[in-house]
């Protein structure tokens, strides 16, 4: 990789908030800034160099992160003080604080009890004949289950606070053992390796996820429980499960211990078969999409072949909302809709006023698709902190009400698995596009769009439609991931702000931005021509300083012929940097109002 970079551990925060306070490393500036703080990621042109660097000032290397071209190091000020001498190296560094839910409903405070990680034989079979099955019918997913489509033999990586291994989770539809591992990688430790347990017989719980929130995703997209209609909960419960905690109980993490996680799903993807990282988190972006290290890293399994699957985050439903790694131009990003708790009158059916809208800060639509994300039911303990901070929630079983765009995301994960099932040699881009393709945009009374593209993308997902789909093509065009992560091409799409204010595509009439979620409903309708196949999909060499055929130039506060101007905020203090006076926003999705 060609960086001149030397990146320091930003803060990740965990479960539902944000909290951890950044602070960057400059060449020639003394880091008094820092006391106290010792936690880096470093970066560079050779990884090896990287390693050797920290290692002859005598810093204690805490992650390998060869992925990106760098390492996690717990240094001192001195030793950050010679580093920083090293003039193709950059620093950030970052202090991890306590976090705790925003936002939703009063929560009721209750001491937080340890979940054992003593295994136990399942012999209930709690809240059977529950009826929580409306989703995957809303998005045609139960169609194809009765096809014999639903994600055998497919690796799905979660990538979250870990995964509750109980009823629906831990088997597959016909009780076969299918969470194959569960990597920590906060103590860097495969925890669990069900791969080699042989004459497994029922179900076992390792219960791993005292948050609750990775157990709750990965119900909604992978459950195999049957309702009392006969359908299943979850999108693909067939899949192989592979859970990768990153955050701890009490939601704290850092960039280290994500891009760890993604860097270990990318080098075992072919002993556990992962497809599909599923990636609910978000940050505010605080760089161009190429500069953050976590999507370097998410770029990095794109490229190696897994499909990333997004959120876009809960901070809509104003525009340029979009989080990082949504920001990320290769990967599928997902928004959320609400069926306003009528799953069977689509009449009414709605964008989620709290789903992140884009364009992104380099002028991508973002999101690409999205997905049920309103009032979600699926698996989560009643003693995991979640659901002892919103117990009017949960329904007393095993079962948890939740909305965000987490949850949607999962989904639209669970769809990847389907298609992938279906077409195993596909290519992430050709997965992308048959997603974007098969899905069904929101109309108004008069056929025209209900939302713009920066809000719904190409629409509401339609499982059995992706899968169906003659489409390949449609997804990444001009883009070039090899050229991103080498540091060689940077890419723009095509999204601009008029004199007004006004976000719309170039090239292409009729598709401003609308900020009204006041209407009752729309339908979502496979009836409308995207016109000119997907072109907003597409993006344009990134060019710094000059206009040219091959780019765009980009200005801050100023339009110049076919360029774009961003009205707000557009250019990140200290050239792109990370600044010190700005708070990392890394977490799990924020708690939301049931919507």
């Amino acid at each position: 990789m060609q960086r001149k970079q030397l990146i320091i551990a930003l803060g990740l925060t965990a479960l539902l908030a944000a909290g951890a306070e950044l602070f960057t490393i400059r060449h020639a500036t003394v880091p008094a800034a820092v006391s106290g703080v010792d936690a880096y990621i470093v970066q560079g042109d050779e990884y090896s160099a990287v390693i050797s660097a920290v290692d002859a000032v005598g810093g204690k290397i805490t992650h390998e992160l060869s992925i990106i071209g760098a390492v996690g190091a717990q240094l001192t000020a001195e030793q950050v003080a010679e580093l920083d001498r090293n003039p193709v190296l950059r620093i950030h560094a970052n202090a991890q604080t306590e976090i705790s839910a925003k936002g939703g409903r009063a929560a009721k405070k209750q001491e937080f009890t340890a979940i054992t990680t003593e295994a136990t034989t399942e012999t209930s079979t709690e809240v059977a004949g529950d009826a929580y099955s409306e989703y995957p019918a809303q998005i045609s997913a139960d169609r194809l289950h009765s096809e014999g489509i639903t994600g055998a033999g497919v690796g799905v990586a979660v990538l979250d606070t870990g995964i509750y291994t109980g009823p629906g989770l831990s088997g597959d539809t016909k009780s076969n053992l299918r969470i194959m591992a569960s990597y920590d990688a906060v103590l860097d430790q495969l925890t669990v390796n069900y791969s080699k347990r042989k004459g497994f017989i029922g179900l076992e719980e390792y219960d791993n996820d005292a948050s609750g929130h990775g157990s709750h995703v990965a119900s909604a997209g992978f459950n195999s429980k049957l309702s009392n209609v006969g359908k299943y909960n979850g999108i693909a419960p067939d899949v192989s499960l592979v859970s990768v905690k990153v955050f701890d109980a009490d939601g704290r993490g850092t960039y280290a211990d994500v891009i760890r996680g993604v860097q270990w799903a990318v080098d075992n993807r072919q002993k556990y078969n992962i497809r599909v990282l599923n990636m609910s988190l978000s940050a505010t972006p605080q760089s161009h999409y190429w500069e953050d290290p976590l999507n370097q890293a998410v770029m990095a399994a794109w490229d190696a072949g897994i499909v990333v699957v997004a959120s876009a985050g809960n901070a809509g439903p104003a525009a340029q909302t979009i989080g990082v790694p949504g920001n990320v131009p290769y990967i599928i990003t997902v928004g959320a809709m609400t069926d306003n708790n009528t799953p069977g009158y689509p009449g009414d059916d709605r964008l989620a006023s709290f789903s992140s809208a884009g364009p992104t800060f380099e002028g991508f639509v973002k999101p690409e698709v999205v997905a049920p994300g309103g009032h979600i039911m699926a698996a989560m303990q009643d003693d995991s902190r979640i659901a002892m901070q919103h117990p009017e929630f949960h329904d007393g079983a095993s079962f948890f009400s939740m909305s965000g765009t987490s949850q949607a995301t999962a989904l639209v994960s669970g769809i990847a698995a389907l298609i992938l099932q279906a077409e195993p040699a596909l290519t992430p881009d050709m997965v992308k596009c048959k997603i974007m393709s098969g899905a069904r945009p929101a109309l108004d009374g008069n056929g025209n769009l209900a939302y713009s593209v920066f809000q719904q993308g190409a629409g509401m997902v339609d499982a059995h439609n992706a899968v169906y789909s003659s489409a390949y093509g449609c997804a990444n065009k001009g883009l070039d991931v090899k050229a991103d992560l080498a540091g060689t091409k940077h890419f723009g799409g095509r999204a601009n702000q008029d004199a007004n204010g006004n976000f719309y595509l170039m090239e292409m009439d009729g598709y401003l931005w609308s900020n009204d979620l006041s209407g009752t409903g729309y339908l979502w309708s496979n009836g409308y021509l995207w016109r000119n196949g997907y072109l907003w999909s597409s993006g344009y060499l990134w060019t710094n300083s000059d206009f040219s055929a091959d780019g765009y130039l980009w200005r801050n506060n100023f339009a110049e012929a076919s360029g774009y101007l961003w009205s707000d905020g557009y250019l990140w203090s200290n050239g792109y940097l990370w600044s010190s006076s700005l708070t990392e926003a890394m977490s799990i999705n924020s708690w939301v109002e049931q919507e």
